[in-house]
């Protein structure tokens, strides 16, 4: 594809591409400045230094590789237009060199950037900022990275060590996640809390796996690109750019029923914050949050993040052989929830699915896998607005079902169900006279006999329905999802 309006004439001849959603958002920093002292997208060199050792070949502190992944295709031209997901033009990307990873065999492009305009944003747009674009303040001043609401403990440590410093807070919500609308809402529903001048600026940073330490030193350089002469966190860590603020121990005083240093607390009136698991489980259940954990307008955005499991968007996903009975029960599950009611249901059924959804698509394996990322693209927005989504593909390869379940986790939760009816049996029910075609090789790659069935080592249920009748396995799959929490028991 080439670049058309919107770019001066000398450009519009050029190849276009979509970076994906963490090397958008890297695009985005990279423009404003924030991961100075890199250029722009990192050569093979700089980032095997950087994976190796933290820093950059000429030495400079760097803790992530930010890398540009292509296709093939695009690797033959010296300048490349980068684009959002809509197709508007954001930077023009020089070339200097081009390496494919030796881990994963990804093409990549390394090079400066020519920008062309900043990245749209949607909620909260009001809120971002440029390092440029931040008055800086005369005097210390104390940021807070944050993927996760400030709970009482936080807010009261925050303030201590800001007033120990005599610095003015700067709180930067990490976006990337599934729930970022509700990340800034509840920061800003303590914003009064905060001390008094206290600004909010939301930073595009989806998570990595880099560890808790690369990620302090990324967070340091991030604050510090925004002002920030100190960052609150929970260690100090080498190779920071500016250092790292470690409150004291704080805890919760039972006795007179505030959050304080530990230290002025009698041992035996302390109380712990909730743990993960705690809260999870609260939320879950749908049980209020306490107010000595946290304040109301975070736990009103908890629970809007996290709704009862039996308010939540869930994708159940059978896969399986044909024949092998993924339909017959995936329609009776959809039956038996519309009857007990409390939920809506759709149904994604494989053979409707191809007629309608995927129409055109052939059973290569590329257009499989196409088949199965349509039905979890759909399966995802079912399940984003609260709804039971019931798909019931062949779905033969891990990979993909790994896609879906990635797509449908961002957003609610994933329930996968192997419909392990053996090969024999699914032959023999052929109704179709798919399998006696396959046999006789008027079917080409077909799942079983000429293309392979990758079975799922991470299903949460596996039944065999030449084991039991329908009404078993019904029983089954409702037992499953009454026991997760996702259904009211009958």
């Amino acid at each position: 594809m080439t670049a058309e309006a919107g770019l001066p004439d000398t450009l519009r001849d050029l190849p276009t591409w979509t970076p994906d959603a963490v090397e958008l958002a890297d695009l985005e920093l990279l423009l404003a400045g924030v991961y100075g002292p890199l250029p722009g997208f990192l050569g093979s060199f700089d980032t095997a230094m950087v994976i190796g050792g933290g820093r950059l070949a000429d030495g400079t502190p760097w803790p992530v590789p930010v890398t540009l992944s292509v296709p093939k295709e695009l690797t033959g031209h010296d300048q490349v237009v980068l684009q959002d997901p809509e197709g508007v033009p954001l930077a023009v990307l020089q070339v200097t060199e081009v390496w494919q990873d030796p881990t994963t065999q990804a093409w990549r492009l390394a090079g400066g950037l020519e920008g062309l305009r900043a990245p749209a944003h949607g909620p909260f747009h009001s809120l971002r900022r440029t390092p440029a674009q931040v008055e800086r303040p005369d005097g210390p001043v104390l940021a807070v990275a944050t993927r996760e609401p400030l709970h009482r403990k936080q807010l009261g440590q925050l303030r201590q060590v800001a007033e120990g410093l005599g610095a003015q807070v700067l709180v930067l919500p990490l976006l990337g996640g599934p729930h970022d609308d509700s990340l800034v809402r509840a920061l800003l529903g303590v914003r009064k809390e905060l001390p008094e001048g206290a600004r909010i600026i939301p930073v595009p940073l989806p998570p990595r796996d880099i560890g808790t330490d690369r990620a302090t030193v990324l967070h340091a350089h991030i604050a510090a690109a925004y002002g920030a002469t100190h960052l609150l966190g929970e260690a100090e860590v080498e190779g920071t750019a500016i250092p790292v603020a470690v409150p004291e121990p704080w805890a919760y005083d039972a006795d007179v029923e505030v959050w304080r240093p530990v230290a002025r607390i009698e041992p035996d009136h302390a109380r712990a914050e909730l743990t993960a698991e705690q809260l999870g489980d609260l939320l879950d259940r749908g049980e209020p949050v306490p107010d000595w954990y946290t304040p109301p307008a975070v736990a009103a955005e908890l629970a809007v993040a996290r709704p009862p499991k039996t308010e939540r968007g869930v994708t159940v996903f059978f896969t399986g052989l044909s024949g092998s009975g993924k339909s017959t029960v995936a329609r009776a599950l959809a039956d038996a929830v519309i009857e007990r009611g409390g939920r809506t249901v759709s149904l994604l059924d494989g053979d409707v699915v191809r007629r309608l959804l995927s129409a055109g698509l052939t059973f290569s394996k590329a257009d499989r896998d196409h088949n199965i990322r349509r039905i979890g693209y759909v399966a995802a927005e079912v399940t984003r607005h609260g709804g039971m989504a019931i798909c019931a593909p062949i779905a033969p390869y891990a990979a993909t079902r790994a896609e879906v379940r990635l797509m449908v986790g961002a957003v609610g939760d994933f329930v996968l169900i192997h419909v392990a009816t053996p090969l024999e049996e699914c032959e023999r029910r052929d109704r179709k006279g798919l399998y006696a075609k396959a046999r006789a090789g008027q079917i080409p790659e077909f799942t079983g006999i000429s293309d392979p069935y990758e079975a799922p080592d991470d299903a949460d249920l596996v039944i065999d329905t030449s084991r039991m009748t329908p009404d078993e396995a019904l029983d089954q799959v409702l037992d499953l999802l009454v026991d997760g929490g996702w259904l009211r028991p009958a």
